[in-house]
């Protein structure tokens, strides 16, 4: 069989399922699930190049299968999936259509420069910075479960244009030229903390405030 099969693409390969389950929901209307499912994505992406990274006799076409097999994930997990479940929240018509596909191609021209980024630091001998150029793809995992809050405070139209609003600046930072640095171990436990309670709050309290399905 043609590909590589060991313990470091687990995850990655978790994300994607996590995120074309979210999809079904968001189809579904069962909104706080996909959304769930989004961060459950960001999850295990958050950790995939870790577990990786600890295996030390990786081959060379082991290493760079895993930056392609990420990325392709990711074009599913944090392009596509927040692109239809905004579809499904109630992004419609011209404007909304044009967001979705601007955060979509957004998205991969963010993916398509780190592959090229991360290919160039493989095979250079120099030390390079821990940053990112550019908002990571992944930071949607964050943002839209704690949009998706607004939700219960405020009205359906306010809350699609919110979600325009987002579609546009995140799509915009993802191809933005500047240095981010990479967050620490603390930062990214914040993050999870942060996120997990969102998600909390968006079980406690959707299933009397938010409607059945906005399509």
């Amino acid at each position: 069989m043609i590909g590589f099969y060991n313990y470091t693409v687990i995850l990655t390969y978790m994300s994607l399922l996590s995120a074309m389950i979210g999809m079904t929901f968001a189809t579904t209307g069962h909104f706080k699930m996909a959304v769930f499912c989004l961060a459950l994505s960001g999850f295990f992406d958050m950790f995939d190049g870790k577990v990786a990274r600890r295996k030390l006799d990786r081959t060379d076409d082991e290493k760079l299968f895993g930056i392609q097999l990420d990325s392709l994930c990711d074009v599913v997990a944090f392009g596509a999936l927040p692109g239809l479940l905004c579809y499904c929240l109630g992004v419609r018509g011209s404007l909304g259509m044009l967001a979705i596909g601007f955060y979509c191609i957004c998205g991969v021209i963010r993916l398509a420069f780190f592959n090229v980024i991360e290919t160039n630091n493989f095979f250079s001998e120099e030390e390079h910075e821990k940053v990112y150029h550019g908002l990571p793809i992944t930071s949607i995992a964050v943002i839209l479960p704690l949009i998706f809050l607004l939700r219960f405070v405020v009205t359906t139209r306010a809350f699609v244009l919110i979600l325009i609003v987002m579609l546009f600046g995140t799509g915009t930072l993802f191809i933005a030229d500047f240095k981010m640095k990479k967050p620490s171990n603390k930062v990214l436990a914040l993050l999870v903390l942060i996120v997990a309670a969102a998600i909390a709050v968006t079980f406690a309290y959707s299933k009397h405030l938010l409607p059945a399905a906005l399509v």
